[in-house]
């Protein structure tokens, strides 16, 4: 079995309105293989909370402009640390990147083929990492005080 058409666009949309917001590292995996609630998964990240929660409204916001679909769950919003979206054909993690390193959830689903995605959410790929080296960047300039540039 492998993801449906409806699933495939659910994701790319997700996966878009994902990449206009800025998230970090977007992928999605088919798992219709290995779980039969749900056919794929989208995982994305931000570096803050408020960015969190404007990845997510965007995914909402898109998806029920354009496809008309509304989610029927939606967990993690207080906190907005991991936001997780249910639209039953897909869910979609949107994580601060901090548990989206601690929880790894591409070591569970790395088993699983990975989606294509449209180019602007592949090119979000690594921007985590590189997040994380700026703001080692700064901090270490000004732990030494004064600007290093």
């Amino acid at each position: 079995m492998t993801a449906t058409d409806r699933s495939i666009e659910l994701i790319n949309t997700a996966a878009q309105a994902a990449a206009d917001k800025l998230a970090h590292d977007i992928i999605a995996y088919d798992v219709s293989d290995v779980l039969s609630i749900t056919d794929a998964f989208l995982l994305a990240s931000a570096p803050n909370d408020r960015q969190v929660k404007s990845i997510v409204d965007e995914i909402e916001e898109r998806l029920q402009k354009e496809l008309g679909a509304k989610p029927v769950r939606r967990e993690g919003d207080r906190e907005a640390r991991w936001v997780l979206l249910d639209y039953v054909d897909i869910v979609v993690h949107v994580q601060h990147s901090e548990e989206r390193v601690f929880y790894a959830l591409e070591r569970l689903w790395k088993d699983c083929p990975e989606l294509e995605l449209p180019e602007d959410a592949k090119a979000t790929r690594g921007k985590a990492a590189e997040h994380a080296r700026l703001q080692a960047d700064e901090e270490e300039a000004a732990n030494l005080g004064g600007d290093w540039r």
